[in-house]
């Protein structure tokens, strides 16, 4: 299995959040590639500067550097994908995390469960 984090799902690895589950985090340990997208640094630097989110984006960055997660660029396939999504979720970052897990495939980990009607490939946690 090949994961990719939701960004609030890379967000409670980085903070050892609580709300990600035991099983969730054994998951995340035994795969052997962890991708973290370069949407989910968009949606954070964009959610900071809005305040939705606090965070020193600098700090958040160096972090990310040190996880050993793997990045994932956006392409302009992943982009195009996106048009061919049904229209179950208007969240434009989770519409694009989608998009990359379904072209890759990769599975990605979230705790949206409206997510899973997309693809086989989320994993809801």
């Amino acid at each position: 299995m090949r994961l990719l984090l939701d960004t609030h799902v890379l967000l409670w690895v980085m903070t050892n959040d609580p709300a990600l589950s035991p099983t969730a985090r054994e998951t995340i340990s035994k795969v052997p590639v962890v991708y973290a997208s370069a949407v989910s640094i968009w949606e954070v630097s964009i959610k900071t500067a809005l305040g939705k989110l606090k965070l020193d984006q600098n700090r958040f960055m160096r972090a990310l550097s040190t996880t050993g997660f793997e990045p994932l660029p956006l392409t302009w396939e992943h982009a195009d994908a996106v048009r061919r999504l049904p229209a179950i979720h208007s969240d434009p970052f989770d519409r694009m995390l989608i998009a990359q897990a379904v072209s890759e495939p990769l599975n990605l980990m979230t705790a949206d469960n409206v997510l899973v009607r997309y693809s086989e490939l989320i994993l809801f946690v």
